[in-house]
């Protein structure tokens, strides 16, 4: 494995740990600045916002500028951000914190996946990608829990001034271990724009949307289903979201692996047999055992799906490499999602919520 992926995983893990564990730590975020549940929960929607509108504005500037120093540039965005939100002294300056964090997050997996698949030979590209997104899966195993028991522990601000510190690691690991990557000569925006006139390209998108709209409305609802229906104490959803991260750790490699091998049947299969999960999932919330192993289920398909899906886009979209990357699945769901759902009835709540082209020449030598 090249050392530079394991750099691009750490920064990874820093940004899947600021968008995860905001879920755990709302009501004390709440409390804090005397506001309530759902007004916390903009905390979500305005991450959300944010991915949307920085991975086209980024993806500008990353036309511009090296790879490696675009994804420095993005990492320190990411820990200005969440600085902001450990010192806010108001709700509406730790909501500017989530946006500034969030700006990084798109344009990072999509450059970060070009970089990641620039790396190894053609055929080990989906791998790398996975490798590299193992950082995002592996924080909902480590991070989120962690972050979670932190902020109720000692204080939500320490955990968004610990995931600061995670992007500080990041930054100084891109900058020691990511080779330099001299800008693609070619690559414009309205390049990359085209892409988007790829049916193919939009209709891997869309089973992005659709199939992350599902496994992200369940999971935005887990502390109220599994304290409420299923009848878990308040302190095991800590637990209960190890295991979901542990399935999207697990479903994330085995989703690399076979998409170098057979990328449509990893697909259909794994897209299958999540929408049949989560139709039981509404009866097999009553159980506890049953629901824990839904949960992994859930985890293990969504996220199965994340590195076939991202190759197909970047096998139809060549052209676009940098822009197409940038469809990382929480994004796409959790504004519809904020929008849709309904008013908690109990002061607890949980929300949420990847690239070279074969037509780009190499940057770097191997």
């Amino acid at each position: 494995m090249p050392p530079a992926l394991l750099a691009l995983a750490i920064g990874a893990f820093g940004i899947g740990t600021t968008e995860f564990v905001i879920m755990g730590l709302l009501p004390e975020v709440a409390t804090d600045f005397g506001v309530s549940i759902p007004m916390a929960g903009f905390l979500v929607t305005g991450y959300a916002l944010g991915v949307v509108l920085g991975a086209p504005l980024m993806t500008v500037l990353g036309t511009r500028i090296s790879r490696k120093r675009m994804l420095m540039l993005l990492m320190g965005l990411f820990i200005a951000g969440n600085l902001l939100s450990a010192v806010a002294p108001v709700f509406g300056v730790m909501l500017a914190g989530r946006v500034v964090a969030s700006l990084a997050h798109g344009a990072f997996f999509g450059i970060g996946s070009v970089v990641a698949a620039d790396l190894v030979a053609p055929e080990k590209k989906a791998g790398a990608i996975a490798m590299m997104f193992t950082g995002l899966t592996v924080a909902n195993v480590v991070g989120v829990p962690l972050g979670t028991f932190v902020g109720q522990s000692i204080g939500w601000r320490v955990t968004f001034a610990i995931v600061a510190g995670l992007g500080v690691i990041g930054l100084a690991g891109i900058a020691k271990l990511v080779p330099d990557m001299p800008k693609v000569e070619g690559v414009r925006l309205r390049h990359e724009l085209a892409a988007f006139r790829n049916a193919q390209v939009l209709l891997a998108m869309a089973m992005t949307v659709l199939g992350f709209g599902g496994v992200f409305a369940a999971i935005t609802y887990i502390t109220p289903m599994m304290t409420e229906v299923t009848g878990f104490a308040d302190n095991s959803v800590t637990w209960l979201l190890v295991l979901f991260g542990l399935g999207m750790v697990g479903g994330n490699l085995v989703g690399g692996k076979f998409a170098d091998r057979a990328l449509m049947p990893i697909l259909y299969v794994s897209l299958g047999a999540l929408a049949v999960v989560l139709a039981l999932f509404t009866l097999t919330a009553h159980s506890k055992f049953a629901a824990a192993v839904t949960i992994v289920l859930i985890g293990a398909l969504g996220f199965a799906t994340v590195p076939p899906l991202q190759k197909r886009v970047l096998d139809q979209a060549a052209g676009a490499p940098t822009l197409a990357g940038h469809r990382d699945p929480p994004l796409r769901v959790d504004l519809p999602d904020r929008l849709s759902r309904p008013r908690p009835s109990r002061a607890r709540s949980g929300g949420s919520s990847r690239p070279g082209g074969p037509g780009c020449r190499r940057s770097s030598p191997r």
